[in-house]
């Protein structure tokens, strides 16, 4: 039977729809309870202090403006995209207060999404086109690279070059490979753009930012980190988001059947309970565009007549147990809310509210590559000063004394 011209574009049209419907990648929109439990669970990622009602806040305004959280896997991810690290703010303390005060009687307009700003500028600057963004680190950047992805109708990919928050830029696991992070561009809250088309390594690359930041008020946004999709595979820990949505909901549930939120997370993480207390001391040194905190918690319950003293550089470091050294970078340590099982929020990046019930969580690095000299090298505890070098939270745990809770 004879087809017409009409039925024969038809039928090439249906096959052409058929292909590229197969060839589109999977990316999953996520629901508002998970955009919710992904702001609560990426904050508990941190290893620091957050202000997760705040993350939680801001990601709700999205969805009602009829923004989308998009997410795609690792393994979906086509060969020739182009993923960029959306890192959101470099900063912390000892900004230059007198550009602050100048800009202020200058009365300069910021603009609404730095980052975003800079993906694009970046994109003209290199003549490229990025397909997807990826989360820099955990806790406010969670929120930061969906407000970069949904403002220009990016996926984010589920994953993470760090798997937690951690204070200088050099610090991510694409370092250690030995990817080189720039080209980049850096964007003030301003609107000023700058480009680092060579950076010798991601030191030099943190030295220049934080060096901006210090000059801009105490942050900016930095873009940077063109990955392939190899590369990300390769490289990165997958399936970061997808943990951070486990835990946000981990606790949420928990708190509503009257469960301990805590003891809930232990069993979906793999962590450690290792002290609880109320925090008896927080002091704190900004400077150089770190928050520096020295912080001590004095125990409760089995862990009465004990004291837990915390490092802090923008993220929890290094800790002791009775001024013995005990969980230590790369490994994680969380300060959780004892009664909620989230982030604890205080004022301030890495802050601890004196007075505050807080139970402190470790779980081991989040990648073997951490643990590799390099990974240690550039985050361990030598790396910060310290005269010790690092244990890894297993051997930590079979000598520190056992608390029976």
């Amino acid at each position: 039977m004879r087809q017409t011209v009409g039925q024969v574009l038809g039928t090439v049209v249906l096959l052409c729809a058929a292909q590229c419907a197969a060839q589109s990648p999977k990316i999953r929109t996520l629901s508002e309870q998970e955009v919710v439990d992904l702001m609560v669970g990426g904050a508990i990622q941190g290893t620091r202090s957050s202000n997760t009602a705040q993350m939680v806040e801001r990601a709700k305004a999205l969805l009602a403006e009829g923004k989308q959280f998009k997410i795609i896997s690792v393994e979906d991810l086509p060969a020739d995209w182009i993923t960029v690290t959306a890192a959101g703010g470099i900063g912390g303390g000892g900004a230059w207060d007198y550009v602050r005060d100048r800009i202020k009687k200058q009365n300069l307009p910021t603009v609404t999404n730095p980052t975003a700003l800079g993906v694009k500028a970046l994109e003209q600057h290199l003549g490229e086109k990025f397909n997807a963004a990826i989360r820099n680190e955990a806790a406010g950047a969670t929120l930061n690279v969906f407000e970069v992805a949904t403002a220009l109708d990016l996926p984010v990919v589920d994953a993470c070059v760090a798997g937690r928050a951690k204070p200088e830029l050099e610090q991510t696991l694409t370092y250690i490979a030995g990817v080189n992070t720039t080209p980049a561009a850096l964007v003030t809250r301003w609107g000023d753009v700058l480009f680092i088309d060579h950076a010798v390594d991601d030191y030099r690359y943190e030295d220049i930012g934080r060096a901006i930041a210090v000059a801009s008020g105490g942050g900016v946004s930095s873009i940077r980190g063109l990955l392939t999709a190899e590369q990300i595979k390769r490289i990165t820990i997958h399936g970061a988001l997808s943990e951070a949505i486990l835990f946000g909901k981990t606790v949420r549930e928990a708190k509503a059947d009257g469960k301990n939120p805590i003891d809930a997370l232990l069993k979906v993480s793999g962590g450690h309970k290792v002290f609880e207390g109320i925090v008896a001391t927080a002091e704190q040194n900004g400077n150089r565009g770190f928050t520096w905190w020295n912080v001590v918690l004095d125990g409760t319950g089995p862990y009465s007549g004990h004291k837990y003293r915390v490092f802090v550089k923008n993220e929890n470091i290094v800790s002791w147990l009775d001024d013995k050294p005990d969980v230590m970078s790369p490994d994680l340590l969380y300060n959780l809310d004892t009664d909620t099982g989230q982030a604890h929020n205080s004022a301030g990046l890495g802050s601890y509210k004196v007075g505050a019930r807080i139970t402190m969580v470790a779980r081991a690095a989040p990648a073997p590559a951490w643990r590799s000299p390099k990974g240690i090298e550039v985050i361990g505890p030598r790396h910060f000063g310290f005269d010790f070098d690092y244990v890894p939270l297993e051997r930590v745990l079979e000598t520190r004394p056992k608390f029976g809770d």
